[in-house]
């Protein structure tokens, strides 16, 4: 047998469960699944329900959507009994979670949009918590995923809706095995391979299955280990790294007195790690007080509001310092505190008559980002002030003898100041699993001197003069360069950057060179003004004090700079339509806060800084570093770390540009923080080995379809696969390419002209694929699940207003000129997928339209008016063809547009003036769904 059938691996895992003390049930109709969960429920509680009592658990556990089923699936139920009490009604025992019951389903059918069927399903105390789905080996690993989003779309949510309470999805084909949390806002990029202590990945399905799926183990998982994250209201599981380094604390502080470190790379998620252990550290009772300690800078807006979520108001900006010595006095068993407040609490005199009482208590702190300088100097006085205190530090770049900053305390390494480190996690190891991505490093600029009399150029390796460096020159083609490729970098502008210069005074010069020149970019600003402001050590070794987003320090005011940042917060405010200023600390922090927020949102181009955001600062929307500054050490791996969050297909690394020669300084950091041979799994391939890979790739695509007409020929879907995978893997590689300034389709083996008709043909696969997903009970076809990375194609800029612009240009065109104008318009809309739907009345108003037209500057005008009356014989059309009443449409498009959510099959019904029976209405209501959302996208979308 060539391949493993997805019958014979179902049947297998079931077994395997089923000896690892799962029950096994035959639950395959939602009837059966309310009558297993109404016995389960009653023996977990040792209680019989009457069918009224069931009813209001049904009724209770029906509420609110997935985040909220979470919080419902964790609380107990207060249960009004028949006879007028009340009982405690538990769904799910997290103290001892191997105490709930477990089972195993497989086939579960519900009837939603589309009737679906699940592959396993692991019951515990009758709640689905974990979904199973299965593809046969060979199938890509995406396409469980795609089908997962699918059920989520079409059934989960339909009925009684308990398909909502599962918490972990599983997706395997036999070989690769991954999980994931019930998160409708995670791509693929973030599912995860079960690993053990050392990051050995554990792919095979009866391997994953005999350690991750054991009941005790997914048990914990879902009990300790997934958080409910409160300002994006989701779920969030622990990557296996993440719980094996909260493992090793909790034995660390359960069975001795001594410290230890985390070393998890920039990027892997250290702060919800160290997060969830202090969740569970509160929890022991050993322990007096948890607290965790962060630098303010790092409290920038999102994860302000991430921790009041948890502990309300533990957070808040300020220098109130009398707030937090009344949290370490009371019962508050977690605090959350800066740095700075921290050190206020055990100096000043005023506040040791509270905190003397703490002396001899247990108290955990836990330091975020321990590879601060300063950390080291509270690490002192906190050793001297509390005698039972243990020390958990978290850091993706450790001091080292190499890297160690000198104080007055001398030079210390985080081994000196935290003990051993519990358990690592490098960048190699986050690359390797796709944690975080790979940097592709560009050195810009090549300076020559003069030597002797000859006259002849000599390039010189290094050039580190501050007259060569600051010159004017300089920083006008490095501006104007930047400029010019920045579209480029950010996939235009689909992403944000931002640059780091090696002083304010260099900060200043670049951002007025900016505001002179011509461009549509949005940049802003943001620098400390007290004295210190040059990177004193120029050697880009970060320290907190340099790079503290809330600290002004009043007394050393440089008065030039400051008036500067002034200036260019009016600016900011200006285009933000903002208040902010440097009157204050609060109105300087809130806009730090207001920056971190709008990068976030992709509604910043670039930032320009010396030191700020370039530790702490976490961005998936960040893609590029402009660097104008000596960077090292941990200084530069922090640095580059701000873009190597992973987003989507689209963005594939992250791009450093370097103005200065870092390349020695880029190899001593990654040796360091990795291993000497490192550099391939870190860094980017050079140019040369894309185009390469490029043309390869090509040649595979003309083996399965020669020429753009033969994509129409394949007759198979399985020749219609390989030309979606082959194209696919074409589009990888041109989005890896754009990113180089040196790209040019010259390189390439393949046109620009023949890429885009290819582009054409990809895309009318994808609209023949999803206009047939869906139809009849069962899956008919192996393409259903096929992910076509349309964000690889997606542009924004490209809509129907730019659309005009270009018809503008071809009205006023002459000759032969015109036809290629034409072209290019008839190019643009085949190859984007926004305007598709659109091309159709476009042509029409081409054709009809715009050569009657006297004056092109009338040209958007005519349109809107075209649009909106052909909107209108649509909308007449749309109605008459299926007998709907006009106004209930319209209530169902406003909805939808205000709400940005698919209408409800309830709400389609309400549209329809003849109420159909139930077997037609399973037909009249997705086809009437179906076409209203087609005319939202067809004449409101872009």
């Amino acid at each position: 047998m060539s391949t493993q059938s997805e019958a014979i691996l179902e049947e297998n895992l079931i077994k395997q469960l089923v000896s690892l003390n799962y029950e096994k049930v035959n639950v395959s109709t939602e009837e059966e699944l309310i009558a297993n969960l109404k016995r389960q429920l009653e023996k977990h509680n040792k209680i019989t329900f009457s069918e009224s009592e069931f009813k209001r658990v049904l009724n209770h556990l029906n509420k609110g959507n997935v985040f909220e089923k979470a919080k419902i699936l964790r609380d107990k139920f207060v249960l009004p009994m028949d006879d007028g009490t009340t009982k405690y009604i538990e769904f799910l025992d997290s103290e001892h979670w191997c105490k709930n019951l477990f089972q195993v389903t497989h086939q579960v059918t519900i009837e939603g949009k589309y009737k679906n069927r699940y592959d396993v399903t692991l019951l515990i105390n009758g709640l689905p918590l974990v979904q199973i789905e299965l593809k046969r080996r060979g199938i890509e690993l995406k396409e469980a995923f795609n089908q997962i989003n699918r059920y989520q779309r079409h059934s989960f949510s339909s009925n009684s809706a308990l398909f909502n309470y599962v918490q972990l999805f599983v997706i395997s084909n036999g070989v690769n095995t991954k999980y994931y949390a019930n998160n409708r806002k995670q791509s693929f990029k973030q599912t995860f391979f079960w690993a053990d202590k050392e990051n050995k990945n554990i792919t095979n399905l009866e391997e994953f299955t005999k350690v991750f799926l054991e009941p005790c183990h997914i048990s914990k998982m879902i009990c300790k280990y997934i958080v409910l994250a409160e300002v994006p209201k989701i779920l969030m599981v622990l990557r296996p790294y993440q719980y094996h380094a909260t493992e090793a604390i909790i034995d660390r502080v359960e069975n001795s007195n001594k410290n230890g470190y985390i070393w998890h790379t920039t990027g892997s998620g250290k702060t919800l790690t160290s997060f969830k252990t202090a969740q569970i550290l509160m929890k022991l009772p050993h322990v007096h007080k948890v607290v965790f300690v962060v630098d303010r800078k790092d409290l920038d807006y999102q994860t302000t509001k991430e921790f009041n979520s948890f502990s309300d108001g533990s957070v808040d900006g300020t220098d109130n310092t009398k707030a937090l010595v009344k949290q370490f006095t009371d019962d508050t068993k977690l605090i959350v505190t800066t740095i700075q407040k921290l050190n206020t609490a055990i100096s000043k005199k005023k506040h040791l008559a509270q905190m003397e009482k703490l002396k001899d208590k247990h108290i955990v702190f836990i330091f975020d980002e321990c590879h601060r300088s300063q950390f080291g100097e509270t690490h002192l006085k906190i050793n001297k002030f509390f005698e039972k205190n243990q020390m958990i530090g978290f850091t993706g770049t450790p001091i080292f003898a190499e890297n160690a900053v000198g104080n007055q305390y001398g030079k210390r390494t985080t081994a000196e100041l935290f003990d051993k480190s519990l358990h690592k996690y490098v960048i190699t190891d986050a690359i390797s699993d796709e944690n975080v991505l790979k940097f592709s490093i560009e050195y810009i600029g090549k300076y020559k001197e003069k030597e002797g009399s000859t006259n002849i150029d000599i390039e010189v390796e290094s050039i580190d003069t501050k007259e060569l460096l600051e010159s004017e020159e300089r920083i006008d083609k490095i501006t104007d360069y930047i400029l010019a490729n920045h579209a480029r970098k950010t996939h235009s502008q689909e992403f944000t950057a931002m640059m780091c210069v090696g002083s304010v005074e260099m900060l200043i010069r670049y951002y007025e060179l900016f505001k002179k020149k011509k461009h549509n970019l949005k940049i802003a600003t943001i620098f400390s003004y007290s004295a210190n402001e040059d990177d004193k050590d120029a050697d880009g070794i970060i320290d907190i004090e340099e790079a503290d987003g809330a600290h002004i320090d009043e007394e050393h005011i440089n008065q030039h700079s400051r008036e500067k940042l002034d200036e260019f917060i009016e600016d900011y405010n200006a285009m933000f339509g903002s208040k902010f200023s440097t009157k204050d600390s609060q109105s300087y922090y809130n806009y730090y806060n207001d920056i971190s927020k709008r990068v976030k949102q992709k509604e910043i181009d670039i930032l320009l800084v010396v030191n700020m955001f370039l530790t702490g600062f976490d961005s998936p929307r960040l893609n590029t570093l402009y660097v104008d500054k000596n960077l090292k050490y941990h200084g530069l791996i922090q640095a580059f770390s701000r873009t190597n969050r992973i987003l989507n297909e689209q963005k594939s690394q992250g791009n450093i540009v370097c103005f200065r020669n870092l390349k020695k300084n880029t190899d001593d950091a990654i040796a360091l923080f990795s291993n000497k041979d490192a550099k391939e799994i870190i860094l980017m391939k050079p140019y040369e080995e894309y185009v390469k890979k490029f043309n390869e790739a090509f040649v595979e695509l003309l083996k399965i379809a020669p020429s753009v007409n033969h994509v129409d020929s394949l007759i198979s879907e399985e020749d219609i696969l390989l030309f979606i995978k082959a194209f696919r893997e074409l589009m990888r590689l041109k989005n890896i390419l754009v990113s180089f300034s040196d790209f040019s389709f010259n390189d390439l083996s393949m046109t620009e002209q023949q890429y885009e008709d290819y582009k054409s043909k990809y895309l009318d696969l994808y609209e023949k694929v999803k206009n047939e997903r869906g139809v009849g009970s069962e899956k008919v076809s192996i393409l259903e699940d096929v992910d076509f990375e349309l964000e690889l194609i997606h542009k924004d800029e490209i809509n129907v207003a730019y659309i005009l612009k270009l018809l503008a240009r071809y009205k006023d065109a002459k000759g032969s000129d015109k036809e290629k104008q034409k072209e290019q318009i008839s190019n643009i809309m085949n190859s984007n997928t926004k305007l598709r739907s659109k091309k159709e009345l476009i042509e029409k108003f081409i054709n009809e339209n715009l050569m009657n037209i006297a004056d092109s500057e009338s040209i958007e005008s005519e349109f809107e008016k075209f649009w909106n009356e052909e909107r209108v014989k649509a909308f007449d059309s749309l109605c008459e063809e299926e007998n709907l009443n006009k106004d209930e449409v319209k209530n169902v498009i406003d909805t939808y547009l205000y709400d940005e959510r698919k209408p409800l099959n309830d709400d389609i019904v309400k549209t329809l003036q003849v109420k159909p029976k139930l077997l037609e209405r399973r037909k009249i209501v997705p086809r009437v769904l179906d076409k209203i959302i087609s005319f939202v996208e067809k004449f409101y979308e872009s």
